[in-house]
């Protein structure tokens, strides 16, 4: 019995001695990259929040038309990006928008735009988690009159979570 005892533990140290990494010190941790630079927007810089109250905090937009925007969505609320992620997307005139919304629900692959009404969309952001923030550079319409934006996730519409861009 004290016999394997004595071979249990040195078993015991043997495996203590490898574990250690026989005298090697363990490798530095790497170190972070630096984050990356925010990517330049040549249009006229516009920042929107979206939060956990299913609302953004601006309803409104005016442009010349033709004007440069570069729309910056921040995403920030806590919830989980499954269960409140939010986007923006600029829509075309004279599109259905209940339409538009009812198509987006089953688009979960493509960030709630639907692919089948691509042309309905003059520009949007990928869908955002907490924390997360997206950029849309684009032109706006030529044509005076009020395009609808939206966040597409199903039922943030429903509830509020839109504004105008009014060209004028």
């Amino acid at each position: 019995m004290r016999l394997m005892r004595n071979n249990v533990m040195g078993v015991v140290l043997a495996v203590g001695v490898l574990a250690a990494g026989c005298g090697q010190s363990e490798p530095a941790p790497a170190t972070p990259a630096p984050a990356a630079a925010p990517a330049a927007h040549d249009g006229r810089p516009i920042a929107i929040e979206a939060n956990d109250t299913i609302k953004f905090n601006v309803t409104e937009i005016r442009a010349t038309p033709g004007e440069r925007l570069s729309v910056t969505l921040v995403n920030v609320g806590s919830m989980p990006k499954f269960s409140m992620g939010h986007n923006f997307a600029l829509l075309a005139g004279g599109t259905d928008v209940k339409a538009f919304i009812k198509v987006a629900a089953e688009a979960p692959t493509t960030d709630y735009i639907p692919a089948s009404m691509s042309s309905a969309v003059l520009a949007h952001t990928k869908l955002l988690g907490p924390g997360e923030r997206d950029t849309v550079t684009f032109t706006a319409p030529t044509a005076p009159g009020r395009y609808e934006f939206l966040c597409s996730f199903p039922g943030h519409y429903q509830v509020g979570m839109k504004g105008v861009l009014i060209v004028e």
